[in-house]
């Protein structure tokens, strides 16, 4: 019986924090007890934010708290035509369709629509506006999914969540963008493609993304993927009870090691003494 397979996936758009350390340390702690593989995974599809130089110092403050990745490192940059392909099998079942849509008139649909339904973020869900109009697709343009189609051919999902089963409900999240403007893909398609790429068995992250896990299980049997096992943990938070986050100026790991935290001491902090 092949053993486990974990895996740690930041997005390097800034340094990394407390709540990315915790992430980190408990796949190495799951991976540890269950004799399994603990791989890393660079989500950089965002080509302006995740930096050569964020991706370096991300792999840096790992290497500091002294995970056992195993190498080589994905990055999905490198990965773009494997998602070209599963984009051309959602594309042939008529799944897709191109979205012109700018933030600002989202934004102003979500100003003007306060009754109209939301997704579990709170987000007003798309009014498919573009879904009667036949666009060329182009770099300027994302790909939505035709969601109710879509759910109605995978019928009944759920997912495995810490050992007991959790029905999955993509429904509610509308026509969630496939593929991004200027990008050409998305954190939904990019994530499952490579997790079946990598053999992920168990999927271990913050319990902000659980509810995405709909999306995800929703994609995995569109294309045929296997289906991991799901631990969402706690999130790691500030004194105001947010998640932690860069752009809200919480310390990094780089300004705890220069203030001269040690691995050990972090270790200890997120309980894994």
């Amino acid at each position: 019986m092949a053993p486990p397979v974990f895996r740690f996936a930041p997005s390097p758009n800034g340094r990394l924090h407390l709540g990315h350390a915790y992430s980190a340390l408990l796949n190495a702690r799951m991976a540890r007890e269950t004799g399994g593989r603990l791989l890393l995974r660079i989500e950089d599809i965002d080509g302006e934010r995740c930096t050569p130089e964020n991706i370096d110092a991300a792999i840096a403050d790992l290497a500091w708290l002294g995970l056992p990745f195993e190498k080589p490192v994905l990055q999905q940059s490198r990965r773009m035509a494997a998602y070209r392909e599963a984009i051309a099998t959602l594309m042939e079942m008529d799944l897709l369709y191109v979205c012109t849509c700018t933030r600002k008139e989202l934004a102003a649909f979500s100003d003007a629509s306060p009754q109209a339904p939301r997704d579990p973020e709170g987000q007003a869900l798309y009014p498919g506006t573009c879904r009667r109009v036949a666009h060329m697709f182009s770099a300027g343009s994302a790909l939505r999914l035709r969601m109710a189609e879509a759910a109605a051919r995978a019928g009944s999902l759920s997912w495995t969540e810490k050992g007991e089963p959790v029905t999955a409900r993509p429904e509610c999240w509308g026509d969630v963008i496939i593929a991004r403007k200027g990008i050409g893909t998305s954190y939904h398609l990019s994530v499952v493609v490579d997790d079946a790429f990598q053999g992920v068995t168990d999927i271990v992250r913050g319990e902000d993304l659980r509810e995405q896990t709909s999306i995800h299980r929703l994609l995995q049997v569109l294309l045929g993927l296997p289906e991991p096992r799901y631990h969402h943990h706690d999130l790691i938070r500030h004194d105001s009870g947010r998640k932690l986050a860069k752009s809200r100026g919480d310390e990094s790991l780089a300004d705890l090691r220069a203030a001269g935290v040690s691995a050990d001491q972090i270790r200890m902090l997120l309980g894994f003494a």
